[in-house]
């Protein structure tokens, strides 16, 4: 949402913009607001330690409600799959106000895959009004599910648009990070968090790691670690003391675009990543069973590894010792967009509203 963000509030004749977090992931959102210089307007730290969903769908609901009849706004903005942006959305619904949904129409079509993203923006897309797609795959979704046509609209990805705007220094903030020999090791980058992968999946992940570094010499893994106790204990418990292996806190925007940079090969199930690496020309072995980005392995960027273990070292060792696929992978262009996506959804909105 931050290239939104900027572009309405270069548009301040127009738009009279107000930022508003739920705080639904603290730590992590103060990182991103840092990197791109936003400031909120206002902060609901809605966050409690070890939340569970219902309860936090519950006071995001409350919380926003409450919100949006004192602001009273001609439209509420909201980006990808979230519990914040299905309460959001149905929030402003309430009250009849324009949703307008970034990133729209992504689909699995399985319920639990990703959990519970996919029925938060299934969600989503049922109260929005206006329908930012980034593909023209999403857009199709969107209008088999009986969207009108006229309002969808093709932008791109934001997240583009976000990898565009920030610089990339030569070292890392975290001073941890500067400590990795990147000039003789190919590192892996790994990043898993997804409530569908705790406990066992997990487990079948860490152990693959290990596995891997174990059988290259000169392979070596970072993985910033999610501060939710149902990853973080179970990665401490697999993974700590492994030679070769990098347990960190979970790191600014700046240093995981910089370790996408340096990195050899990107192990995630995450969906950003999954739209970010093609710009780095990193191959990326999905650590899911689907994927609602599915342009990114038909672009041949990605391919979906599962949480099998066996599986997952089989598919890291091939991008290990085949410089073939390595290099076809690596030269995927990235499918999401120009990087002129906010430009886009703004003028939209303009006209729209």
């Amino acid at each position: 949402m931050a290239p939104v963000i900027s572009e309405l509030k270069r548009n301040e004749t127009l738009f009279e913009t107000v930022v508003v977090a739920t705080a639904q992931h603290r730590q992590m959102l103060d990182q991103v607001l840092s990197a791109f210089g936003i400031r909120m307007d206002v902060d609901l730290g809605l966050m409690q330690h070890d939340q569970r969903l219902a309860e936090f769908a519950s006071r995001a609901l409350s919380s926003v409600s409450e919100l949006l009849t004192r602001i009273k706004p001609d439209a509420v903005m909201i980006q990808g799959d979230t519990t914040t942006v299905a309460t959001a959305a149905l929030a402003a619904f309430y009250q009849g106000i324009c949703v307008g949904h970034v990133e729209a129409g992504l689909r699995s079509y399985d319920r639990g895959n990703p959990f519970p993203e996919e029925i938060n923006r299934r969600i989503a897309g049922v109260l929005a009004n206006l329908h930012f797609a980034p593909t023209e795959r999403a857009r199709d979704n969107l209008r088999r599910e009986g969207v009108p046509e006229g309002d969808v609209f093709v932008t791109g990805n934001t997240i583009v648009d976000a990898l565009k705007s920030i610089s990339l220094a030569d070292r890392f903030q975290n001073e941890a990070l500067n400590e990795i020999d990147f000039d003789n090791k190919r590192l892996l980058l790994i990043t898993a968090h997804r409530r569908e992968n705790h406990g066992a999946p997990l487990r079948e992940i860490c152990r693959a790691i290990a596995d891997i570094v174990g059988r290259f010499e000169n392979v070596e893994a970072v993985y910033p670690v999610h501060l939710n106790p149902n990853v973080r204990d179970v990665v401490q418990a697999e993974l700590a003391g492994t030679r070769g292996v990098h347990l960190v806190d979970p790191v600014s925007y700046d240093d995981l675009l910089l370790l996408m940079k340096r990195c050899y090969l990107i192990l995630t199930d995450s969906g950003g990543i999954q739209e970010e690496a093609p710009s780095f020309h990193k191959p990326v072995l999905v650590l899911r069973q689907l994927t609602e980005r599915p342009e990114v392995v038909e672009a041949g960027a990605a391919q979906i590894v599962g949480t099998d273990a066996s599986r997952i070292v089989d598919a890291a060792t091939r991008l290990l010792t085949d410089s073939n696929l390595y290099a076809a992978m690596s030269a995927a262009e990235n499918p999401f967009g120009d990087g002129h996506a906010a430009e886009k959804i703004v003028s939209i909105l303009a006209s729209r509203l």
